[in-house]
């Protein structure tokens, strides 16, 4: 298995031109039933390995409709927020702290343009940010108007389908 996410890992360092390979993965979607109680879920991938204690469910707190969008916004911007404070404060094991080399959204290019113009709002580090959209398993890159579509036996794909079907 280790080997399998090394290689899986390789192969989307390669693909998104990522200077290294990332070590530390998120993966977000939103969930609501009917169109209230949003929630908002994160999932953790740490050297392309699930790592469950990190996983985090965020409520939605300042929406009334359904809006996909302004919902992942608000998750990510409690996130970094918090996760910069606990890099001020010096938090240790760094939990929110340690930010994502790679964060991945579950949708489209609309959901993956509101995270990246509201993450370039914030100080710190910028990770790569791309979506996935499950119809046909296209990869939106924020630089690219066309998605990326990758063969099903891919390594890289499979690891993105693994964090996103976790994140759901």
């Amino acid at each position: 298995q280790e080997e399998r996410n090394s290689l899986a890992l390789e192969e989307l360092c390669q693909i998104l031109s990522l200077p290294a390979s990332p070590r530390r993965i998120e993966c977000y979607d939103i969930s609501h039933i009917q169109g209230s109680d949003m929630v908002g879920s994160m999932v953790v991938f740490i050297n392309g390995a699930a790592t469950p204690k990190l996983y985090r469910h965020f409520r939605i707190k300042t929406l009334d409709g359904s809006n996909d969008f302004a919902a992942l916004q608000e998750v990510l911007e409690r996130r970094w927020k918090r996760g910069l404070e606990e890099r001020e404060q010096g938090k240790q094991p760094l939990d929110f702290g340690d930010l994502p080399d790679l964060i991945v959204i579950d949708g489209g290019k609309g959901q993956l343009s509101s995270v990246v113009g509201r993450l370039s709002e914030f100080p710190g580090k910028k990770p790569r940010i791309i979506s996935l959209a499950k119809q046909f398993e296209e990869i939106y890159l924020p630089q690219s108007g066309e998605p990326l579509r990758l063969p099903h036996d891919n390594q890289a794909l499979q690891l993105l389908q693994r964090l996103r079907d976790e994140a759901h």
